[in-house]
């Protein structure tokens, strides 16, 4: 059975319980919507869903970001360099590299923040 956290579930709520990764979020129209997983001061966790035509625009982070593709696929250019990614792949966004990231499917993808 898919278990679906919603809008205002407690992360707390997911210490110590398997979880389908790709239920963390749903898909809404013409959204992109976020769940943070953990937040803490050494770094976040946060799961993203897509809707098709949906992306983030270029911009830099102060860390180095992980990103690990749930569903679907995207285009994520890292520095200038584009790079195709579907289901069961990631890549690693330097800390101050501009990336971006371009669905070019319904996209999930869980991003790993780690904070030095």
């Amino acid at each position: 059975m898919r278990q679906y956290f919603g809008m205002n579930y407690d992360p707390k709520s997911l210490i110590g319980t398997p979880v389908d990764l790709s239920s963390l979020t749903e898909y809404q129209p013409g959204s992109v919507v976020s769940r943070m997983v953990i937040n803490k001061k050494s770094g976040t966790v946060t799961a993203f869903a897509f809707e098709a035509g949906e992306g983030l625009s270029e911009h830099t982070a102060p860390y180095d970001a992980l990103v690990i593709v749930l569903e679907g696929e995207a285009d994520i250019p890292v520095g200038g360099t584009p790079h195709h990614l579907k289901k069961g792949q990631m890549i690693i966004m330097p800390a101050n590299v501009p990336h971006a990231v371009h669905p070019t499917t319904r996209f999930k993808m869980m991003l790993v923040m780690i904070h030095e």
